[in-house]
């Protein structure tokens, strides 16, 4: 079989609107590894967190931090390359900066799964309340179980204290 039959085929929409979504997914993702990546390390989350209150530049990013500059700025290339930061030239300062943009793809990236989340517990609060509703004295007889079991020791704390030499 030619190589070209086991292409998808151009002249239909729906295949080049697949090809096009396919292509996006994998830089998109290839984006967020890069980016997760790069915010893995606490040291990097610390520079972050200070380039978030304005511009810096390298020497005021490493003054907290218990290494070297070039270890610090060996983090900020990282950070750069996962375009979490930018850095300018300004003679001969180099400011860095946090980018708004990369954080923005993170964010909506996350609010995807914190929708699924929160509906998945709206219904399971909501089946929750449906199950107290039905039948509420199992509450009351769940408490009194729960009271007695914290008054009386259970089996494990006896067979401790049978173990223990006097």
């Amino acid at each position: 079989m030619p190589a070209a039959a086991c292409l998808p085929r151009l002249t239909n929409g729906g295949s080049l609107l697949y090809l096009t979504n396919q292509l996006f997914n994998r830089i998109a993702k290839l984006s967020l590894d890069t980016a997760f990546a790069a915010l893995s390390d606490p040291t990097r989350r610390a520079i972050l967190a200070r380039l978030a209150l304005g511009e810096s530049s390298v020497t005021e990013l490493a003054k907290p931090f218990a290494m070297s500059l070039p270890a610090v700025s060996k983090h900020l290339k990282v950070l750069e390359r996962a375009g979490l930061i930018a850095r300018g030239r300004e003679a001969q300062w180099r400011p860095c900066r946090i980018e708004p943009r990369a954080l923005k793809d993170i964010d909506d990236w996350l609010n995807h799964y914190r929708r699924f989340f929160d509906e998945s517990f709206d219904r399971l609060d909501a089946y929750l309340q449906k199950l107290q509703a039905q039948d509420p004295d199992k509450d009351r007889d769940r408490n009194r179980i729960e009271e007695r079991s914290n008054d009386q020791p259970n089996a494990k704390n006896r067979k401790d204290r049978r173990d223990k030499p006097r």
